[in-house]
């Protein structure tokens, strides 16, 4: 007499659903930077992610929003791969211009490849005619970045380093504002030289005065 067959394992629900997020993402990602927002459907999403389109919707009320998410998924893969994770903050060696310098040089690779070009132009656009878009997208990525920049500057403020008179907030806009525009509108090109010479000229602003 056989033995009975052990009983198959049931599937892992949770495993399945991460490879189909995974899936949508890698889909939304490639298919807006291939073919730009307007031509990026849920429907072309889900054929090229190979799941049903009433998939995305049990997930996700419109492409924006799955275009939000698949971005935010990959801001936090790219800092996990520099070794980053959730919390990381802007280093502090002692030297303010050299930690500036190197997160703004990171920042201007990051706005120069592909993968993050197109999907950020498409959220941007995006976020202008849907407010609640926008305001999710600047409260889920920008704000917690931006807040990096505002901790860093108050250190340097406690060392002695910025005039401690000097609003951070309006500081760090000083240093973002500029490549945020010549991304956005492509006036000149980004690079490092541009980011370093940015922190230089934006320290000298900030220097404790005499």
């Amino acid at each position: 007499m056989s033995e009975p067959r052990p009983a198959k394992a049931a599937p892992d629900a949770s495993r399945r659903s991460e490879r189909s997020r995974r899936a949508i993402f890698d889909a939304a990602l490639a298919l807006v930077s291939e073919t730009g927002y307007a031509k990026t459907t849920i429907e072309g999403i889900a054929a090229r992610a190979g799941v049903g389109k009433q998939t995305i919707y049990r997930w996700w009320p419109s492409k924006a929003a799955v275009l939000l998410d698949a971005f935010l998924d990959l801001a936090a893969r790219a800092n996990e791969a520099l070794g980053g994770d959730a919390q990381s903050e802007i280093p502090d060696t002692g030297d303010l211009a050299a930690d500036l310098k190197y997160v703004l040089r990171a920042t201007v690779d990051e706005m120069n490849d592909p993968a993050f070009d197109a999907p950020s132009r498409a959220l941007a656009a995006e976020g202008i005619v849907d407010p609640e878009l926008g305001a999710r997208f600047t409260e889920a990525l920008l704000e917690p970045q931006l807040g990096y920049y505002v901790r860093r500057i108050q250190a340097a403020q406690a060392a002695g380093d910025v005039d401690p008179d000097a609003d951070p907030r309006l500081a760090l806009e000083l240093l973002v504002g500029p490549l945020h525009h010549r991304w956005l509108h492509r006036t000149l090109p980004l690079t490092h030289a541009y980011a370093d010479d940015l922190v230089d000229l934006v320290l000298r602003g900030l220097a404790p005065r005499a």
